[in-house]
């Protein structure tokens, strides 16, 4: 109990710092919200997206390496996303600096990507959240606030992209640590519309550390991939426990596997997932 009275003392200290001028006026903000949607200034030639396609989920641990304890470099996580190959990539724990140069939009642009990202809260670095990097233009992005804990902020990010059978709808997010809270995420994300009504994957760090109601939720709602053997992505440089995971409704999930290249190892806590999809009728 002093524990949790300390977390939420400090919390109020920083809304405070923030509204008394401490901070640049723009980020005055306490809620999660949408705040990027941008397409770099030369795009690379694609064909138009088919009914394949390669996802990639990846936690990039606040750009901070293996650790969590060295100097913030993006560029370590930038060079792992472009082995990865992959058509969209879902980004979790993404930084943006309060000032200066943005990182996000300086390596979406250095890939030629189009990039969305929402804000779940201030970080003493930046803002703190999930992105979605494609090489096809987003049709249309939205959000989800999934903060039913007042110590862990959470929301979902949604992209959607055209395809020759319809719609694909593209949802990232990051579940909370909580048991009871991860399973009401999870709730308000299968009864929301953009996983009911089109093609939807669902990409992210679901911290699935063992089963648990979330997990079963996720497996009876979603149509499950190939097999039950999701690969092991945590700890990055000896990864045991399979926190990140794609799912899929109304497409089918034919390969899934862990990046586990040198650079990956040594970029993040987290392994990238990559998962190839078809998309039916």
């Amino acid at each position: 109990m002093n524990a949790l009275r300390r977390t939420a003392k400090r919390a109020r200290m920083r809304v405070e710092r923030f509204a008394a001028g401490r901070a640049p006026a723009v980020h005055h903000f306490v809620e999660p919200h949408l705040c990027l949607l941008r397409a770099p200034s030369v795009a690379a030639r694609v064909p138009p997206l088919g009914r394949e396609l390669t996802v990639a989920t990846y936690n990039v641990h606040r750009w901070t390496g293996l650790n969590g304890r060295g100097r913030p470099d993006p560029a370590r996580a930038g060079f792992v996303i472009s082995e990865l190959h992959a058509d969209v990539i879902a980004l979790q724990e993404v930084v943006r600096p309060l000032s200066g140069d943005d990182v996000l939009e300086k390596l979406a642009e250095g890939l030629g990507l189009h990039v969305a990202f929402a804000a779940t809260r201030v970080h003493r670095n930046g803002e703190l959240g999930n992105a979605i990097l494609s090489r096809w233009p987003i049709g249309g992005v939205s959000m989800l606030d999934l903060s039913f804990s007042r110590l862990e902020r959470r929301v979902a990010v949604s992209a959607q992209f055209a395809f020759d059978g319809g719609l694909l709808d593209v949802v990232a997010t990051h579940l909370a640590l909580g048991d009871r809270t991860r399973h009401r995420q999870v709730r308000s994300l299968l009864d929301h519309p953009n996983l009911r009504t089109n093609p939807t994957l669902l990409l992210g760090d679901m911290n699935a550390w063992r089963r648990c109601k979330a997990t079963r939720a996720l497996e009876e709602g979603l149509a499950q991939h190939h097999n039950l053997d999701w690969p092991a992505s945590f700890p990055a440089a000896s990864p045991v426990l399979a926190l990140d995971r794609i799912y899929a409704r109304g497409a089918r999930v034919v390969e899934l596997y862990a990046h586990s290249s040198r650079a990956a190892k040594r970029a993040s806590d987290h392994l990238p997932i990559l998962a190839r999809v078809e998309l039916g009728p």
